[in-house]
């Protein structure tokens, strides 16, 4: 998914912010030194002076100038260090704050979007979507085994484990899921729960519902009877994410467009090694059906199959409400 530029103005205001609340952070903790330890603001008064009166010197061809200069400036640093230590300040008490060292809250490395700005464009987009609300309440936290029954337990409990598991080795291990099958088995609440805790660790995950995804990718893609090219930054936000979920693929409608976009998603991910979690109510032979082979091919050889063969868990919900 893209965003307007209006939405990445507001994004990149927070990483403005940050820089001057931590500008103003660091300005605060030398004015503190400077109070407390007045030789420390001398040497930095000092580093002017010589830096100054060394490059005059340099400049009327004195080759040595440069060298004492370094020198010189390495004994006042090793000074300023004693005078912090002296003083209860930890060495680097006035080094530059940022809140991701990684980008040095630019939000971008060698002109390419930082890790902890395609997180903040993910975590915005799920704000807007209302998705982080559902995953308060749908996560392994939230997670009970009372509404299984002595013969769905057992079951359940594997496929839990490896759903758990499927997140501690999400690092190491190109791995992609589908879970398909009745209604109301707790395929979608599942992927919440994977969604929850990648994006706890800092991933960036992408939900939509198969209606989303598709009616998204039309808007863009047919923008005025013509092809957008915005359908290119769209397609590489869903290309590029660490985790994709499409969820209740089946309920949009399915025609030569939703069939030619999610071969094309399917394939390119997985050329990139990039995972996916696909949830359906559809079976096997009706996903074979609805969508084209090679699609349903590439599914059936490259994701995991998850099928939670119990009874509605909705209505056995419903059923102990109505008990209380």
């Amino acid at each position: 998914m893209s965003i307007s530029n209006a939405q990445y103005d507001e994004i990149m205001r927070t990483y403005e912010d940050n820089q001057n609340r931590n500008r103003h952070l660091v300005e605060q903790r030398r004015s503190e030194v400077y109070e407390r330890i007045p030789e420390y603001k001398a040497l930095d008064s000092m580093v002017a002076d010589i830096s100054l009166e060394q490059g005059r010197k340099l400049i009327s061809g004195d080759v040595s100038a440069l060298a004492a200069l370094r020198d010189k400036l390495k004994e006042i640093s090793a000074r300023k260090k004693e005078l912090l230590k002296e003083g209860g300040f930890p060495d680097d008490y006035l080094e530059p704050v940022y809140n991701c060292p990684v980008c040095k809250d630019t939000g971008y490395v060698d002109g390419q979007k930082c890790k902890c700005l395609k997180r903040s464009i993910i975590r915005y987009l799920y704000a807007q979507s209302n998705i982080e609300k559902v995953l308060k309440d749908e996560n392994f936290g939230t997670l009970t085994y009372d509404y299984y029954d002595d013969t769905e337990l057992p079951q359940m409990e594997s496929i839990i484990e490896s759903c758990k598991a499927y997140v501690r080795d999400f690092d190491e291990r190109y791995d992609n899921l589908l879970f398909y099958g009745e209604v109301g088995v707790g395929k979608t609440f599942l992927t919440n729960c994977i969604a929850h805790d990648l994006l706890e660790a800092g991933h960036s995950v992408i939900y939509f519902t198969a209606f989303q995804l598709f009616d998204t990718l039309a808007k863009y893609a047919f923008r005025s009877g013509e092809i957008s090219e915005d359908i290119s930054r769209v397609h590489e936000d869903i290309f590029g994410c660490d985790l994709l979920i499409i969820d209740d693929l089946g309920t949009e409608i399915t025609n030569n467009f939703v069939m030619s976009q999610l071969f094309l998603i399917i394939n390119e991910r997985d050329n990139r090694r990039k995972s996916t979690i696909i949830s359906t109510n559809l079976s096997l032979k009706d996903l074979n059906l609805r969508y084209s082979e090679r699609t349903f091919s590439r599914i059936y050889g490259k994701y995991r199959l998850i099928k939670p063969e119990i009874n509605d868990i909705r209505v056995k919900i419903r059923k102990s409400s109505v008990g209380k």
